[in-house]
């Protein structure tokens, strides 16, 4: 068909203003029988499409010399047969400009004889890595003779009941059930402790209250897409009961949980190479500076490699697909917030790069959202060193995910034409791409060296300075006679947020003050401090279980002016011309961050039996 003929290449979206990006206009667009799809189409394997070369303007890459042999190795000019092949129509093999004057025997073997290689894998990994089998054999068998059977039972199922609804009634019913699985979800367990059904009924309240802030200050209340928002909450109420109450999924987690424990038993080694061999053991226990930063260094340099091996890709693609078919989102806001419990705020942006400059208002607003509201996998290994219940923050995290599309599409819906809509994108990113395994890992010990080096720093000067200013206020609050407590930043933030830690379902015995306080400090300095205050300052020892379990869900999160500006900087050096519009969605994105985070402590408390089984330190397998 003549792209001509269709001067822009229209949306599914409906009741949005039309988007003037050149990106879709049809004479800019390839047109073929498969548009948006790739060769792997026809064999039922088109979950996701990957794209590179799609932004304007000139590269800001210098040529590659000549003598650079990445180029030939990665640009050959033809097959083996001399001719072009076609990726659009199917072809594979290598293209270019370039012919490459090296053999490749040991890389052509491989591709010869590569099923006895994953065989030989197989063999290796087999009993306890099933997801490898998995991926091996979806290589060779179409993953439809999993997913037919699945749409068949959902068409002939739960689409030929809802047709039977009006859909003027749909969203409104939805509602109604999910509401009535929360009733039923927090009060038909026993109660426990201090998890009184009293308490649990604060918690629901002060979910809805959070819901109900977000529409009232909506940006567009008329716009809002409701289904969004019933199956985002909903999402996060499943993921935390799954978790939360269920025995498979306290071992799942738990599992994860000592996975991610023994990764700081690695990173000892390495300490112990660097400095006594007791060091880590007789003095790492207390020591900040040897027990976590190693850690983080070790697994920064661990994601970049599994990062260079498509791994990371692979399981981003498998959430941001789910999340993008569910809760009706575009691709990009699928994958950030798919990715940024993994690789952290900064890093899920980058995943999309070449689309941030034709992002929508609404979708700048939910990329910092997703990164404000959990997490990077980087430090929360630094949590767990330092004696946070790993079950706890990584059901945190991944609960965040849902609550974060939910919560941004509820306070700025979308209202423009987005370019990722009907499909999930994960660029290649060829500019940064590693020449091998080595040199991945390599740039993954500098990555973290840097990363490190930058949490050292700040937490060392935020410390300070906060002590500064404590010290000030301390010796002004004497002449106002404010001695007992002190005045300090602590107190003056816990006071702001008092009515926060109240609607979370804070037990009414001493504790709510103290909650507060952790959650102001998470949100004016930011949550390591938060954290290293809630496991080693005296004050919050007496901490009550529920308390201390809504505490560490409350403080899982990004959401602090110190992040702000990471935000605003990585995503304007992305793309420069969004500065202005990053600047003005920056804090919106900030406070709706902050309250998904919060949403997911109120579930806690609703949901939570057990406490002290989330709120005890990890204990490595």
């Amino acid at each position: 068909m003549d792209s001509t003929s269709h001067p822009h290449n229209s949306s599914p979206q409906q009741h949005v203003e039309k988007n003037d990006d050149p990106a879709l206009e049809g004479a800019n667009e390839h047109a073929h029988g498969h548009l948006h799809h790739t060769a792997h189409a026809k064999y039922g394997r088109d979950s996701t499409e990957f794209s590179k070369g799609i932004t304007h303007g000139a590269s800001n890459i210098p040529a590659q010399a000549s003598h650079n042999q990445n180029v030939h190795r990665r640009h050959p000019t033809t097959t083996l047969n001399g001719t072009i092949p076609d990726a659009e129509k199917g072809g594979f093999g290598r293209e270019g400009s370039e012919e490459d004057p090296r053999t490749h025997t040991l890389s052509d073997f491989h591709l010869k004889y590569r099923i006895f290689f994953h065989l030989f894998i197989w063999l290796i990994f087999t009993g306890f890595w099933l997801a490898i089998t998995l991926r091996l054999l979806f290589l060779y068998v179409p993953i439809t003779i999993i997913t037919k059977p699945m749409h068949l039972v959902w068409n002939t199922t739960a689409v030929r009941f809802a047709s039977f609804i009006p859909e003027r009634m749909r969203t409104p019913l939805g509602a109604v059930i999910v509401v009535g699985v929360l009733v039923i979800g927090a009060f038909a367990s026993p109660e426990s402790l201090d998890n009184t059904r009293a308490n649990r009924a604060v918690s629901l309240f002060g979910l809805a209250v959070i819901i109900f802030v977000m529409y009232a200050t909506s940006r567009n209340r008329k716009a809002v897409k409701w289904h969004t928002v019933i199956v985002g909450m909903f999402v996060q109420f499943i993921i935390a009961l799954f978790v939360l109450r269920s025995g498979v999924g306290y071992d799942i987690f738990s599992f994860i949980s000592e996975l991610a424990r023994s990764l700081l038993g690695f990173a000892d080694q390495g300490t112990s190479f660097l400095t006594a061999g007791t060091v880590p053991s007789e003095f790492g226990q207390g020591w900040f500076l040897v027990t976590v930063l190693p850690a983080i260094i070790f697994f920064v340099a661990l994601v970049q490699l599994l990062y260079y091996w498509g791994t990371l890709q692979w399981l981003i693609q498998k959430f941001a697909v789910f999340f993008f078919w569910s809760m009706r989102v575009s691709g990009a806001e699928a994958v950030v917030a798919a990715a940024s419990p993994f690789i952290g705020q900064g890093e899920s942006a980058m995943l999309i790069k070449p689309f941030v400059a034709h992002l929508t208002q609404a979708e700048l607003h939910q990329v910092m959202c997703s990164g404000f509201a959990t997490i990077a996998g980087s430090v929360l290994v630094a949590y767990i060193a330092i004696g946070v219940n790993g079950q706890a923050l990584i059901s945190s995290c991944v609960m965040s995910i849902p609550a974060s599309l939910a919560i941004s599409k509820l306070r700025y819906p979308e209202t423009e034409e987005t370019l990722t809509t009907g499909r999930c994108v994960i660029p290649d990113d060829d500019e940064h791409r590693s020449a091998n395994s080595l040199h991945a890992f390599a740039n993954g010990a500098w990555l973290g060296l840097k990363i490190a080096g930058m949490i050292l720093a700040a937490l060392l000067c935020i410390l300070a300075f906060l002590g500064l200013v404590n010290g000030l206020l301390t010796w002004w609050g004497r002449y106002l006679n404010i001695n007992d407590p002190p005045l300090t930043v602590e107190l003056i933030v816990g006071y702001i947020c008092y009515p926060l830690a109240f609607l979370l379902g804070v037990p009414r015995n001493g504790d709510l003050l103290k909650v507060a306080q952790l959650i102001g400090t998470k949100l004016v300095v930011n949550e390591f401090v938060a954290y290293t205050s809630l496991q080693t300052d005296p004050a919050y020892a007496d901490l009550s279980p529920r308390s201390r379990l809504i505490a560490t869900y409350a403080l899982c999160g990004f959401a602090n002016l110190g992040s702000l500006g990471t935000q605003i900087g990585v995503l304007s050096q992305i793309a420069p011309s969004r500065g202005g519009d990053v600047s003005r969605l920056a804090v919106s994105a900030l406070i709706a961050g902050a309250l998904s985070t919060l949403t997911s402590a109120s579930i806690a408390g609703l949901l939570v039996t057990d406490q002290a089984a989330y709120t005890s330190p990890s204990v490595s397998g």
